[in-house]
């Protein structure tokens, strides 16, 4: 039996266990019934499983949006990422949304791609863990976790490579830099993955806020709040929980309904945070990149693995990529 036989075999034989536990989440399936029951009909994605985008083309996209010249009647390059931890990508589903900030960027010309976590597509074996800590840094280093270091949770990466938050605003790109965040391993824990970068921003005195909320609510709070200054952050990352939290305790599984509540509650907020960005007077002034995206998926009650639940995620997005 091959390594990845010998994977598959364990991840189901775990996952036929938690399910028995917990109820929700194994959703187990081979590739095609995934693609073609889970992802092919939500009919929003420009690509497919095959193609999928690697997560780490979200820093090239806020990086050449930065580098480009400004549009005509444009004054001010502005960015944000609106995170989905743990947001599998069969989970897109908008039209059982009533608001939501995928379907407004999709309705206002945006693009829907499949994109995946691990450092490779699968079904090749990734090449680290979809976990929160190497997938976010994968994508605000735009390097995979043989080059950042940060392979799973727990662990402190070094000041290099930086992220987008310090290296744009070192580089004189941005004037400031913001991440809102309520889970406490990004930079609050002992060994937290941007511990060491937070001490270097505060050491150089750079215009990089790290701020850990509470709770989501506090995270759509704090983002609500910057979004609505007049002079916001230039670039401004943003993490919802809900999804995660929702898999972790009940499962991830779109026929989790605690699961897609979760989905419903993120883009809720995501939506509202939009509208407000479309809302500032100087909007029109400004040229600004809204990506929605997640660090990886999951199964059962889990991610981590090289199953495609866990690897296949989403990037929204108003700006196209080239395919």
């Amino acid at each position: 039996m091959n390594l990845m036989a010998l994977l598959t075999a364990a991840i189901t034989a775990l996952s036929s266990l938690l399910v028995s536990i917990f109820g929700y989440g194994a959703d187990l399936t081979d590739t095609a019934k995934y693609f073609q029951s889970r992802v092919k009909n939500l009919q929003v994605y420009e690509n497919t499983i095959e193609t999928a985008l690697p997560q780490i083309i979200v820093y090239d996209l806020v990086s050449e949006h930065f580098d480009a010249p400004l549009p005509d009647g444009k004054t001010e390059k502005k960015a944000i990422i609106i995170g989905f931890d743990g947001g599998r990508a069969d989970v897109l589903d908008i039209s059982s949304l009533e608001v939501g900030g995928s379907k407004l960027l999709l309705e206002q010309g945006g693009k829907a791609y499949l994109a995946y976590t691990g450092g490779v597509n699968f079904p090749k074996i990734n090449r680290q863990f979809t976990s929160t800590a190497p997938g976010w840094c994968s994508i605000l280093t735009g390097k995979w976790a043989n080059e950042h270091g940060i392979i799973n949770n727990g662990m402190t990466k070094a000041v290099e490579p930086l992220t987008l938050l310090t290296s744009l605003v070192e580089s004189g790109k941005a004037d400031s830099t913001m991440f809102q965040v309520s889970w406490r391993g990004h930079f609050v824990n002992d060994d937290s993955t941007y511990k060491l970068e937070k001490q270097y921003c505060e050491e150089k005195g750079l215009n990089v806020v790290f701020n850990c909320n509470p709770d989501d609510e506090g995270t759509h709070a704090s983002l609500m709040a910057a979004v609505a200054e007049a002079d916001c952050p230039d670039f401004i990352m943003g993490i919802f929980e809900h999804l995660d939290k929702a898999g972790h305790s009940t499962g991830f599984s779109v026929n989790n309904p605690k699961y897609r509540k979760g989905y419903a509650e993120s883009e809720r907020a995501a939506y509202e945070l939009i509208c407000a960005i479309q809302a500032r007077e100087t909007y029109a002034q400004e040229d600004w990149l809204i990506v929605i995206t997640s660090d990886h998926g999951g199964i059962s009650t889990m991610h981590g693995g090289p199953s495609i639940q866990e690897r296949m995620i989403f990037i929204v997005t108003n700006k196209e990529i080239a395919l």
